[in-house]
């Protein structure tokens, strides 16, 4: 029989949040669905779980000086959510909490210019955490690629039949953005670059970017090739996610390579604190555009811009691309803040043991439960634990036993795994014999 404990934590929500949930677990984290085994027909325990201690709302009293999430920014092209952006695409995700602070259009195909190098980095990432490629692996630069070297953005891979590093073609694509080092890239680890865009939009649907179809490695126009501001995202939280050990790439602001010195077209990287990545691209077609992360107090924003109002960039002194972009990652720092509602190992509630030494197991939380909400306004979700109960010992500390349901006031409801928060062995023979005669003589007393 389910069992559902309620936690009502603190009073119902001052105010709504002005946020939008992203459909599907896309950004839950840790926040995923966890499919219960079917339980046993046992007694349960009626008790309710202890409450959790609540989250200190003192530090979060509401400001008369400081406009909310909702408020837009005057003379700018209004968003669906958030605040005004020149952007013609735009999406903010704080993806700890899966919490949307600004979408403009963010569905609508668009070009992804030299973001799609991105994807071609991901596989990249993937490949040598497979352990099928390492850094010090060449790949042979073929007259494609040297071709390539004489247009757009490039690395100057060198003469065909040359080699040059997976290391250095990675900081190639990151830092200088070439298009030669991708197609190297594709044709060392596909064949040919055809090859490598199947490999892509294979990825792409393995990561659910529904709304991505790639044709090349390098974002270089094509007919057919697009993508959305969500995807970006998408790729930016997998990549940032997936990959710790090669994310550092990102924040390479200069390189030098065949003795030419570049700087990463990524402004933001000296200019913004906490931006640790990712790419900028442009097309005549498209405009310029970027994805980009920062990290503050140990909180992280994902943050999409393009489109063709960004303007030209300028070689000094940032260009309105940057200075939009920087714009609306202060704004989302300043203007929400993330509350704790469980720190890791917390205890959410106790669950009934059958035929275990201990009448109860604690059900604890592995990882940290965080909800975001506008800055001064109290957070207080509605926390169900659920789980199949009374648990069969024996129970092993660290087994997953149910999920913490974290209602939010914008409709989103977030899962949360729960595990044991500590080890119920079996009862002997004879507890056994004494537990179940005691239950099916005296059980209707109870």
């Amino acid at each position: 029989m389910l069992v559902w404990w309620l936690i009502d934590r603190l009073r119902p929500l001052a105010a709504l949040l002005a946020v939008a949930g992203i459909a599907g677990a896309t950004f839950d984290g840790y926040a995923q669905q966890q499919t219960q085994d079917p339980a046993p027909k046992r007694p349960q325990s009626t008790k309710p779980a202890k409450p959790v201690q609540k989250p200190n709302a003192a530090a979060e009293k509401p400001s008369a000086k400081k406009p909310t999430i909702t408020q837009r920014t005057e003379g700018l092209p209004p968003s669906q959510v958030g605040i005004g952006t020149l952007a013609q695409f735009a999406f903010m995700v704080d993806p700890q909490t899966s919490t949307v602070l600004l979408f403009k259009d963010a569905d609508k195909p668009m070009h992804p210019s030299s973001m799609a190098k991105m994807m071609t980095i991901y596989i990249a990432f993937d490949e040598l955490t497979a352990g099928r490629l390492k850094l010090d692996t060449k790949f042979r630069v073929s007259e494609k690629a040297w071709r390539m070297s004489r247009q757009g953005s490039t690395m100057y891979v060198g003469d065909p039949g040359s080699e040059v590093t997976v290391e250095d073609l990675i900081k190639g694509m990151i830092v200088l953005s070439g298009n030669d080092a991708c197609i190297v890239v594709a044709e060392g680890m596909a064949g040919t670059e055809e090859g490598f865009a199947d490999r892509m939009n294979k990825k792409a649907n393995e990561l659910g970017m529904t709304g991505s179809v790639f044709k090349n490695a390098s974002g270089w126009p094509a007919e057919g090739q697009m993508t959305t501001a969500r995807d970006l995202a998408l790729l930016a939280w997998h990549t940032i996610n997936d990959f710790p050990q090669y994310y550092h790439f990102y924040s390479i602001q200069n390189w030098t390579y065949s003795n030419i010195k570049q700087d990463n077209r990524n402004l933001l990287l000296r200019q913004t604190p906490g931006v640790d990545g990712l790419k900028t691209g442009h097309t005549e077609e498209g405009g310029f555009g970027q994805p980009v992360s920062a990290v503050r107090d140990g909180r992280r924003l994902i943050l999409v811009v393009t489109g063709r109002a960004m303007g030209k960039p300028q070689h000094e002194g940032g260009s309105e691309r940057a200075q939009e972009t920087a714009r609306l990652m202060e704004w989302g720092f300043r203007e929400s803040t993330n509350t704790t509602i469980f720190k890791a190992g917390d205890t959410v509630a106790e669950a009934p043991v059958w035929l275990g030494e201990q009448d109860k197991v604690p059900l604890v939380v592995a990882h940290a439960v965080q909800v975001t909400s506008p800055t001064g306004t109290p957070a207080t979700p509605r926390v169900v634990a659920r789980y199949d109960g009374p648990l069969p010992a024996p129970i092993v500390k660290g087994a997953k036993l149910g999920t913490a349901a974290v209602s939010l006031p914008d409709g989103r409801v977030i899962e949360y795994p729960l595990e044991a928060g500590a080890d119920v062995p079996r009862q002997g023979i004879v507890g056994r014999v004494f537990t179940l005669a005691r239950h099916y003589l005296f059980g209707w007393l109870s």
